[in-house]
């Protein structure tokens, strides 16, 4: 099977990309390595499968319709798992343009590009961010998606919008994936995790956006990768699914376990909740343990302790050179 990987330099697209080498599937990568964060981390991610003959790795810019259509023509995928995009809440509000072009019309040039080749199935990297102020907990599904408070948030939601489009017109099955908060290994640095977990080690002062009461359903990369391959391999006419820890920790409390496996103490620094933040996130995996078989394992203690192990190799090796 071919796969094409869009973002698949990045931290949950590497993952993918590994595990569907590792199943002896053809894998090719669509990744514009920007500077969101260090291109250097994203190309490390990489390196290990750049000898791997089923590998096949593209510089390129989902903005560029050209370019999309020039490397699907080519390559015609079989699947398009499709995981690029400007992510994060707080940095749309600064740029929501940049977002909206990335997200939105990188999407349909990607959809563009697939809609006469019959591929199997569309994989979509959707989020829980969708959800908004939304009081019920957990989110389900079928919650009514109506106040998005980030303009990623917007784009996600309308991402969903475009596919059920592109599903309906041109009968392309689609799977639209909403994660919940993921850390773990080649994370993000951005994220609540990697960044508590640099900044606790350094003795940097922590900033903490409101009371750190807020909760988030953190979700280990393993977890969100047995979802992601499941639902490769399992394509629906069109589905929403939530991959979720389907548990949530309060941001002290996510602090307190970062302290405790590192055996350092964290100089905190409360700042005003920022905007877009929402209180609390919380999946219902329901959905996903019928359709996928999916079921979250790590908890959130042998998570940060697993994030914490490869942190510190991971400083301690790049010293050594």
């Amino acid at each position: 099977m071919n796969v094409l990987v869009t973002g698949g330099a990045g931290f949950i697209g590497s993952h993918l990309t590994g595990a569907l080498l590792d199943r002896g599937e053809r894998v090719v990568v669509m990744d514009e390595f920007n500077d969101f964060y260090d291109p250097a981390l994203k190309r490390e991610n990489v390196r290990p499968y750049l000898a791997d003959p089923g590998f096949r790795l593209y510089e390129a810019d989902i903005r560029d319709r050209g370019a999309v259509e020039r490397i699907i023509g080519e390559e015609r995928p079989d699947v398009v798992c499709h995981l690029a995009a400007r992510a994060g809440v707080r940095p749309s509000i600064e740029d929501p343009l940049l977002y909206e072009e990335v997200n939105c019309v990188g999407t349909l040039n990607i959809l563009e590009a697939v809609k006469g080749l019959g591929i199997r199935n569309f994989v979509f990297a959707s989020s829980s961010s969708v959800y908004g102020i939304n009081s019920k907990l957990p989110f389900s599904e079928d919650d009514p998606i109506t106040k998005p408070i980030s303009p990623y948030a917007s784009t996600k939601r309308a991402c969903e919008l475009h596919l059920y489009t592109y599903a309906h017109l041109y009968g392309i099955p689609v799977t639209c994936l909403r994660f919940f908060t993921v850390y773990g290994e080649r994370g993000r640095p951005d994220m609540a995790v990697a960044r508590f977990t640099r900044f606790i080690w350094e003795g940097a002062e922590l900033p903490v956006y409101g009371d750190g009461t807020a909760r988030r359903d953190f979700t280990y990369i393993s977890d969100i990768l047995k979802g992601l391959v499941a639902s490769v391999y399992k394509p629906f006419p069109y589905e929403i699914i939530n991959l979720g820890g389907s548990k949530t920790v309060e941001v002290r409390r996510l602090i307190s376990i970062i302290e405790e496996k590192l055996g350092r103490k964290a100089k905190i620094r409360y700042l005003p909740a920022a905007p877009g933040d929402v209180p609390a996130t919380y999946a219902d995996v329901e959905k996903a343990r019928r359709l996928l078989g999916f079921e979250p394992e790590v908890t959130i203690e042998e998570g940060v302790e697993r994030y914490v192990r490869w942190f510190l190799n991971r400083i301690g090796s790049h010293r050594s050179c």
